[in-house]
């Protein structure tokens, strides 16, 4: 049974007719109050109580709610650092597509210069000519002491020989361009003929070109160039360095569409 409120008591202890109020009575009503007060403490208590584990919670929620903020911030800083890593993965794989194309090309053309070194090799060992390699293009060099008489334009039989035996191997690249180059060493020159190097050089290219395309090379497939003696091989300070700088160039015109960004080149140009 609920215990009776200490007001109630009271009043009950009130309405009672005065007089004298025996022990027994007395007694029954002390206990009352007290069990009373004891109840009371004890809601008290356990308000008390529950209040601390208000607080308890509310300071486990107000914690719970700063986790899950740093959790929620922590998974947006995931999601962002994904995003770039996933951008990055897309940026490394692209530059490996291009690295590999660019590998590809790269042994593309060394392939295509070994093939030709070889068809030259015969050539090469009897003396006739040397292939090089020169700022990344392939140069087949004649000296014109052996192509030309001195000061001359006109090709010796062994030069005119020599000369077919490169063009029948260089016609069998149709799709190559080729530049013929003249040189010569710094002695002047000055005739009817050849006022001045620049002509004799020049001269000296124009007869390999008609020679090559003689030997089977399309006529757009070459060009000549006249350096006269603007670009030596050594010193032009002894008969061997002179002798080393009088030479013709057959060189291998690079095709600029393989190039690394010559796409790229190509649109800004068209701007």
């Amino acid at each position: 049974m609920r215990p009776a409120s200490l007001p109630a008591v009271l009043l009950a202890a009130l309405a009672l007719p005065t007089g004298c109020v025996s022990k027994k009575k007395y007694e029954a009503l002390e206990s009352t109050l007290t069990t009373t007060r004891e109840a009371l403490q004890d809601r008290k208590d356990e308000a008390e109580s529950l209040m601390v584990d208000l607080d308890r919670a509310t300071a486990r929620g107000t914690a719970l709610e700063g986790q899950l903020a740093a959790c929620q911030a922590e998974r947006a800083s995931a999601l962002a650092e994904k995003g770039e890593l996933s951008a990055s993965v897309q940026e490394m794989t692209a530059a490996l597509l291009e690295l590999s194309a660019r590998q590809r090309e790269a042994d593309a053309r060394i392939a295509e210069y070994r093939a030709l070194l070889a068809r030259f090799q015969s050539l090469v060992d009897a003396g006739k000519l040397k292939v090089k390699v020169i700022a990344g293009r392939l140069v087949v060099e004649l000296a014109t002491d052996v192509l030309f008489g001195s000061g001359k334009a006109a090709l010796s039989p062994e030069g005119e020989a020599a000369v077919r035996e490169v063009a029948a191997i260089l016609a069998t690249m149709p799709d190559r361009r080729f530049q013929v180059e003249g040189h010569t060493d710094d002695v002047p020159i000055r005739t009817a003929a050849f006022p001045s190097n620049w002509e004799l050089a020049s001269a000296r290219a124009l007869t390999v070109v008609q020679t090559l395309v003689d030997g089977g090379m399309k006529p757009a497939q070459v060009s000549a160039a006249s350096y006269s003696q603007y670009a030596p091989l050594v010193a032009n300070d002894s008969d061997a360095g002179r002798a080393a700088n009088r030479r013709i160039q057959i060189v291998m015109v690079p095709d600029l569409s393989a190039v690394p960004g010559f796409k790229e080149l190509g649109e800004a140009a068209g701007r």
